[in-house]
């Protein structure tokens, strides 16, 4: 039986090629994402516990920035003489380092990273822990003077002696570059500009006495936790103390999070292709064990029992998952140096030689391959040991073609009324978080419902698709429509594969359609301001800005927005915390504002605050209760609920309550914050058009910030969820390739199966094209069963979704009819590229061979 098991599958081994890609691409993704995400973690981890100091002593930060407030938190420079004085201290410094800035070249390009990664400014002092090097020029001097690191020089073409704008919270100011320092360490991508110790301070705090935090270098023979022991009890408890372990754990958690974000996304893919390849290999199995029910039937005769039938099948399979998990995780390494490469080239130096590969990579990707492989061979194994040893002589098939689907209609059944209740379930939920898990439930119940009764559905859907075949392309649509219907459960794994990926694509498309639409409404109802001046990415920008809006000719009115984060103590005995947003008086002048009790005065004066109604009915607030509230630095006053809005908004940010205040009462407890947007209107006789040149005039020195009116805001929303989009797009793309695999798969096999019955057709006068055509028109009708049903499991999907995102305040429901019937018509285009290998081997068959095979 072992050597029948390897001649069987050295035989078949070019058909089980396609199956093997399935197991290649799912396997390549999980591999890729551990080693990519183990090579930047070890990086990192390196880079943390070699640059960070000793000990840290920085600000106590109680209070988290869900959105970024734009203020710098800071101790006394005059700390460092405290901390020197400690026992066991070799050394201490000032560090005064901000990464809120832009930096702009002569030409009024930003300097800094485009990818995300910060543009940091901060004072230079050597150590030996530093991440770089003078390595050309000499370290600033003064006002005036700047080190520009050699990665960003480099990408930027600055040079020694060019002249840089610095754009920071207390003001913008030029530098003239005097030095070039380059990284000794991995470069993670920032952006680095180095001042001398007290033009930092002044320039970049704001205050000449001033520190981010003092960098603390133990003395020989004193180790890390006892110099925290030592300095907490010289400073006390208003300071966060970090060792330098502590440092690099914190920055890696940090890190983490991106990190995250990229393993999920390669998981993901993973994922969609470990599941649209298991409809492959069983299709691909089911077949074969079809085509070989002579050679089982023989097998059974000359004395094998069932279970060596089987357990050959299923050795079959595990020899494929071996090989496909093998070249899976070759391709993975591939993938993840590709991945290394490409961070190179977006800034973030990783070195392809310290690339790790930890145990755990190969043993996830062999059980990923061959445990997928298996489990999906296991019901074509099973139904080959009931291949009975009189098959032989019948030359029967059991590939189950006239076998009834009552069983799966039962099951498909149970499985879909479960799922239709949770997602029933879904829609009645009063909460987000029950809303989200019975969606949860319900959409993984109804894709297994899907696929289970997905056979049930191939003669009454096909018959409509196909309807007009037998009128337009005569006998051969008749033909290619009943070679559709001759084998349901076939057709509708062979669909199934496409459907996953579509289903995706219409939950998701319907999901950003109505996050858009409801997007748009809230922008239509509530912006009442002609235009808004924002950061590109939604970050706090310098008040000196805000200053040159306001001196704009034409210029009537200018509201300003600044968050902070704040800690509510609530009535109900709980505390909430949460960013409140501050805001000029006149308001309502720039908004649309609906309230349930109060107004924008009230809750804009001096001690007051708003909130959404629903919060403070959740917690017991009512209008007229004083409230405890602390800002940042441990500043505790208590405000007076002034308002309640009944806004309807969509929630975002993760920001909880729906808070604000008055920008006075902001700036008094937070004095170091930035804005975040500036609404403007224009003055009587400056109309809209002539502002927004003038206003684009004057900001023209300032990159990082834009005007924009109704119809810009509402795109750049349209842009921020586009992002969510790709990512579906991309999933789509790898679930077609592996769907267009699988109807290669089974066509080619479908072509084997019926040579005889091929060359029977040619030899009674069907022509080469006929039969291409035959065959093509065969794939169409399969590729659009899938994607119709894919579509309608996925907009099924998307108005669940949509029901979950209204509890977030997001009520429009839309549906995206281009990507509907882009959908439509590329799965006709999916269905054509798959018959295209199996329908030319087809045509090229010799008739009286075909006409001979047995």
């Amino acid at each position: 039986m072992l050597k029948a098991t390897f001649r069987s599958f050295l035989a078949h081994k070019g058909r089980l090629v396609l199956s093997a890609l399935a197991i290649i691409l799912s396997v390549a993704f999980v591999a890729g994402s551990l080693i990519f995400s183990d090579t930047v973690t070890r990086t990192f981890d390196r880079l943390f516990a070699s640059t960070s100091a000793d000990l840290t002593v920085g600000p106590k930060e109680d209070l988290k920035e869900v959105v970024p407030s734009g203020r710098t938190a800071t101790v006394p420079a005059s700390l460092r003489e405290r901390v020197a004085k400690v026992e066991g201290v070799a050394a201490a410094h000032v560090d005064a380092s901000v990464d809120n800035i832009t930096v702009v070249d002569r030409d009024n390009e930003p300097v800094g990273s485009t990818t995300g990664a910060p543009t940091v400014a901060t004072n230079w002092y050597p150590t030996d822990r530093s991440p770089v090097e003078l390595t050309s020029g000499h370290a600033p001097r003064g006002a005036g003077q700047a080190m520009l690191d050699a990665d960003t020089a480099d990408r930027k073409d600055v040079g020694l002696g060019d002249t840089l704008r610095v754009l920071a919270r207390p003001g913008s100011f030029k530098v003239k570059i005097v030095g070039i320092a380059t990284f000794t360490t991995t470069n993670p991508g920032a952006a680095l500009v180095f001042l001398d110790t007290p033009t930092a301070q002044r320039k970049l705090l704001g205050a000449p006495d001033a520190a981010t935090s003092i960098s603390v270098t133990a003395a020989q023979g004193v180790d890390d936790d006892t110099l925290k022991r030592r300095v907490a009890a010289e400073v006390g408890a208003g300071y966060e103390l970090e060792t330098a372990d502590e440092q690099a754990e914190s920055a890696a958690a940090s890190l983490g999070g991106f990190l995250d974000v990229i393993k999920y996304v390669m998981l993901g893919f993973a994922g969609v292709a470990v599941l649209v390849g298991i409809f492959l290999i069983v299709n691909t199995f089911s077949m074969l064990i079809a085509q070989r029910t002579r050679e089982l039937g023989l097998l059974r005769a000359l004395g094998a029992d069932r279970g060596q039938v089987r357990r050959s099948v299923l050795f079959e399979a595990l020899l494929l998952g071996l090989i496909g998990s093998t070249l899976g995780l070759a391709a993975g390494i591939g993938l993840a140096l590709g991945l290394i490469e490409l961070m190179g080239a977006l800034g973030m130096n990783l070195k392809s030689t310290e690339m790790v590969l930890k145990w755990v990579t190969p043993v996830a990707a062999y059980v990923v391959g061959v445990g997928v492989t298996f489990v999906a061979a296991y019901l074509p194994a099973r139904r080959a040991a009931q291949v009975s040893p009189m098959a032989a002589l019948a030359d029967a098939e059991v590939a189950g073609v006239g076998r009834p689907l009552k069983r799966r209609a039962v099951a498909g059944s149970v499985v879909a009324v479960a799922g239709a209740a949770a997602l029933v379930a879904c829609a009645v939920a009063d909460e987000a978080s029950s809303a989200a898990s019975f969606l949860g439930l319900g959409i993984v119940l109804t894709l297994v419902a899907t696929v289970i009764a997905g056979p049930l559905l191939v003669r009454p859907v096909i018959r409509v698709l196909g309807g007009a075949f037998p009128a337009v392309f005569g006998p051969v649509g008749r033909m290619s429509q009943r070679n559709a219907l001759r084998n349901p459960r076939r057709t509708g794994a062979t669909a199934a594969a496409l459907m996953v990926g579509l289903a995706l694509v219409g939950g998701l498309s319907v999901a950003s359609a109505s996050m858009t639409e409801s997007f748009d409404r809230q922008i239509d109802a509530t912006l009442g301001a002609d235009f808004v001046v924002q950061n590109a990415n939604f970050m706090p920008f310098s008040p000196e800005i805000t200053e040159k809006i306001e001196d704009t000719g034409g210029v009537d009115l200018v509201v300003r927005q600044r968050f902070s984060p704040i800690e509510l103590a609530l009535p109900d005995g709980e505390k909430a915390e949460s960013m409140a947003a501050g805001y000029d008086p006149r308001l309502d002048d720039v908004a649309d504002i609906t309230y349930a009790e109060g107004s924008s005065r009230a809750a804009l004066a001096t001690g007051r605050i708003g909130m959404d109604k629903d919060f403070a009915h959740e917690h017991g607030v009512r209008v007229g209760d004083a409230l405890a509230v602390t800002f940042p630095g441990g500043r505790e006053t208590k405000l007076t609920v002034g308002a309640l809005t009944d806004q309807d908004a969509p929630e975002g940010f993760g920001v909880e309550g729906g808070l604000f205040l008055g920008l006075a009462t902001v700036e008094k407890y937070v004095p170091d914050g930035q804005d975040s947007a500036v609404y403007v209107n224009a003055a009587s006789g400056t109309d809209a058009e002539t502002l927004r040149e003038r206003l684009e005039k004057t900001l023209d020195p300032y990159p990082q910030v834009q005007v924009r009116d109704q119809a810009d805001y509402k795109e750049l929303i349209r842009q921020q969820i586009a992002v969510m989009l790709y990512l579906v797009y991309a999933l789509l793309g790898l679930a077609i390739v592996i769907a267009v695999l699988g109807v290669v798969n089974t066509l080619a096999l479908s072509v084997v199966e019926r040579t005889r019955e091929i060359g029977l057709l040619r030899a009674i006068g069907l022509g080469r094209r006929q039969l291409r055509r035959m065959i093509r028109l065969e794939s169409v009708v399969i590729a659009v069963f899938g994607a119709l049903l894919g579509l309608a499991l996925g907009l099924v999907w998307g108005v669940a979704v949509q029901q979950v995102l209204a509890l977030q305040g997001m009520k429009e429901l839309a549906f995206p009819w281009a990507t509907i019937i882009a959908v439509v018509i590329g799965s006709v285009v999916v269905g054509l590229a798959a018959a295209l290998l199996p329908a030319l081997r087809a045509s090229r068959m010799n008739v009286l061979a075909a006409i001979a095979h047995e």
